[in-house]
């Protein structure tokens, strides 16, 4: 089956900034103070349930957050469309697993992982496709297992010419917390715990953490 038009320019266009997305983007020690609560609670959480199942980090790029999990205390490892994004997170922490995958169509098993952390990683997915994700989010969580969700909001669709001083293909989708939260119970998934946090310099657009379990 081919795959989507969609993931394609995502997994070209990641393939395509990989080096300089590590040079840009900051890693979870530069995140502010909030985010970093979020994934301390996050770790916290799945750390606390009966069984020590496997925690996946999907849509993982180059690693770090992967590593920072690790370093919480969680049997963490990555999944990532783009290649190259495995290849950096491969080499800069060999002690760790990393796959190339799609999140959407995930090579586990039923309930085998006790954790899923989608970090600023499902804005690339258009709005008709997040249910089927989500319910794949849902499928490989064992119950009651936890996901944290993190990424964008807004109102709307942007395709960028340019992204991390590179040619990209792929396009943004933006949508208001509640309607990720809406999209979330809709798989199956009970939220607990929403975070949203606001942009001066964007009124139109924030940043949401949600925490959920199976």
């Amino acid at each position: 089956m081919s795959e989507p038009g969609f993931l394609a320019a995502v997994r070209s266009s990641y393939d395509t900034v990989a080096a300089d997305y590590v040079r840009i983007v900051v890693p979870p020690s530069g995140m502010d103070p909030l985010s970093r609560a979020m994934l301390a609670a996050f770790a916290e959480l799945v750390r606390g349930a009966p069984a020590a199942a496997p925690v996946a980090d999907l849509g993982c790029g180059p690693g770090r957050v992967t590593a920072h999990l690790a370093a919480l205390g969680l049997p963490a490892f990555g999944v990532d469309v783009s290649g190259e994004m495995v290849a950096l997170a491969r080499r800069s922490y060999p002690e760790l697993r990393f796959q190339r995958g799609a999140m959407a169509a995930l090579d586990l098993a039923d309930g085998s992982l006790g954790g899923i952390l989608a970090w600023y990683s499902v804005h690339h997915t258009p709005p008709e496709h997040l249910p089927a994700l989500f319910a794949e989010f849902h499928r490989v969580l064992a119950p009651g297992g936890h996901l944290l969700l993190g990424g964008h909001t807004g109102d709307e669709q942007s395709r960028p010419d340019s992204a991390y001083g590179h040619p990209v293909s792929y396009a943004s989708y933006l949508l208001p917390a509640d309607r990720l939260v809406e999209l979330l119970a809709g798989a199956g998934f009970t939220v607990t715990t929403r975070l949203e946090q606001a942009r001066p310099e964007r009124p139109d657009r924030g940043y949401v953490s949600l925490l959920a379990y199976a």
